[in-house]
């Protein structure tokens, strides 16, 4: 059953890209709402769920805020760090493909933690399957946008950000398959939910949101940015 409703996980992802793909000429829109988007998703989703999972104190701090930092801090300096790779191939200016990969590559890590917790969500009970399926194909669609969108915002082909978008869209049903064969620590999964967080809180708020707001200061896009946080709630909500 698991694996039947990560299908729909599939198609709402790929749904999600294509819709990125259809609105290049409303591109500020587009950053806009996916800012918000991933912002909601981070304070509304990621960090709550990693909280109750991995909530710990270490030294008085909760662990999954610990790893929260640690992601928006190793973002910062992935960036950094490929930024002056490319500075010193003559690149100056430019955006880091590199970045933007990486990025997708942590939405389809992700969308693979998505499966595995819808199909632990069936092993506890049917109730709880139907409300994390709920929640994960509806958020779904914000991952297929963000991570088509992500790639391409940094200057990758079309063609890999395709790839990427496959990759999102396919990766909650290898998740969901997975734990046929083991189940993974509730722990670990939100610790590693909390570090994913920070990485994608850094990626909004220093790279998406500015550029939205830089190329077309409109109200409009401010709406998308506060839509795309809404979006997320409801959806949050729903599942709740």
């Amino acid at each position: 059953m698991a694996v039947f409703v990560a299908l729909g996980a599939f198609l709402m992802t790929l749904a999600g890209g294509w819709v990125a793909q259809r609105v290049t000429d409303r591109r500020h829109l587009v950053l806009g709402f996916a800012g918000g988007l991933m912002l909601g998703v981070v304070g509304l989703d990621l960090l709550p769920e990693a909280m109750e999972a991995a909530g710990t104190p270490v030294f008085g701090v909760p662990a999954a805020l610990l790893l929260f930092v640690g992601g928006f801090l190793v973002a910062h300096v992935v960036e950094g760090l490929l930024a002056v790779r490319q500075v010193a191939h003559g690149a100056s200016g430019e955006r880091v493909p590199q970045v933007g990969l990486t990025a997708a590559a942590a939405m389809v890590g992700h969308s693979l933690m998505d499966g595995i917790a819808l199909g632990a969500a069936f092993q506890v009970g049917g109730a709880m399957g139907v409300a994390v399926a709920l929640a994960v194909i509806s958020h779904d669609f914000a991952d297929g946008f963000n991570t088509y969108t992500l790639t391409s915002l940094y200057g990758n082909a079309r063609r890999k950000a395709l790839l990427m978008l496959f990759a999102a869209a396919l990766a909650p049903v290898v998740g969901a398959a997975t734990t046929l064969l083991f189940t993974l620590p509730e722990e670990l999964l939100g610790g590693y939910l909390g570090f994913f967080g920070g990485a994608l809180l850094y990626l909004a708020a220093a790279e998406i949101l500015p550029e939205a707001h830089h190329t077309h200061p409109a109200r409009s896009t401010l709406l998308c940015t506060i839509g795309g946080v809404g979006f997320i709630w409801l959806v949050v909500g729903i599942a709740e």
